[in-house]
């Protein structure tokens, strides 16, 4: 990785990449492009740019001789119930143009995918790599073309593109971007401000998550692996922890007693419903040694501590 792209700067998960890459390769070689102007200025180049404009984003890989590309722009699960063309426009359209751009040239891309492409019907514990895949938002819809498409140009056209699918994220340094998974960053937030929160999924709800060191750690880890070490083209499963809202609450009142979480479901349970409760990711274990370092109780502690200073209580 000498010259990195890396789209959806903004969102949740591409404002922290920066950072990390920037120890890597230096700020000086890591473009950032997004719809949106930077805020606050990141070190490092921003270009505003939509990635469903492939002549400008032709422009952009050429001009710094981007040789490797984290493609992180995305409409998140919950935001593409609520615009399912948008969703598929940049989701897929998106894709398709990056994985194009790359063909016939020595560029490498990470792609991120989702527990979302697995579905009502797919095993909810410990979800295998290779399982019953019918999702059932157009979020999930767009993460399984996108993971056949990476498959398909690393066969035809030898694309070296690489993904994962990643559970739930959690982060103090971004606000919630429209996922479903949202309330396990919010409840964090209410937590503090205001001593209560009020979750849109009930206290069952289980969900496979990660904190976002180890989403980072990786992307980054997955990008730097020899090509023989890559076996699955599509997308690996990837996780970290999984537990309940009310498992996440309790966590919480060890640091804040008076806690309390109220229960109010809304659209986002259905979506929480078809997704696994637990993923099997002993692929990702075994072909480039992933290893996650944050447990429940790592997260809490981290996510409290960071967002008091953040938010100055």
């Amino acid at each position: 990785m000498k010259k990195i792209l890396i789209t959806g700067i903004n969102g949740q998960i591409g404002s922290e990449f920066s950072e990390k890459l920037e120890n890597i390769v230096g700020a000086e070689n890591i473009i950032g492009l997004d719809i949106r102007p930077s805020t606050p200025p990141y070190r490092i180049t921003h270009e505003i740019v939509d990635v469903t404009k492939k002549d400008a984003l032709r422009h952009i890989i050429e001009r710094y001789h981007i040789d490797t590309i984290f493609h992180l722009a995305s409409i998140l699960s919950a935001r593409g119930e609520q615009n399912p063309d948008q969703a598929w426009d940049i989701n897929t359209s998106g894709l398709k143009n990056v994985l194009d751009l790359c063909r016939g040239k020595n560029i490498k891309v990470f792609w991120p995918s989702s527990i979302a492409v697995f579905g009502p019907t797919t095993p909810k514990e410990s979800t295998p790599q290779d399982t019953v895949v019918e999702p059932s938002t157009m979020y999930g819809i767009t993460k399984r073309a996108g993971e056949m498409l990476c498959h398909y140009y690393f066969e035809k056209f030898q694309v070296d593109v690489r993904s994962v699918r990643y559970p739930g994220i959690i982060s103090y340094k971004t606000e919630p971007g429209g996922g479903t998974t949202d309330y396990a960053v919010e409840i964090f937030y209410g937590a503090l401000r205001n001593k209560a929160y009020t979750s849109y999924v009930s206290r069952e709800t289980c969900l496979p998550m990660m904190y976002m060191d180890d989403a980072v750690r990786a992307a980054i880890q997955i990008m730097q692996c020899d090509p023989k070490q890559i076996k699955i083209r599509s997308s690996y499963n990837l996780t970290g922890v999984s537990f309940t809202v009310e498992q996440m609450v309790k966590e919480i009142q060890k640091y804040i007693p008076e806690f309390r979480c109220n229960y109010a479901p809304d659209f986002r349970q259905q979506i929480a419903n078809s997704w696994p409760r637990s993923i099997d990711d002993s692929c990702a274990r075994r072909d480039w040694h992933w290893q996650h370092q944050y447990d429940l109780a790592a997260i809490t502690k981290v996510m409290l501590e960071k967002l008091r200073e953040k938010l100055g209580l």
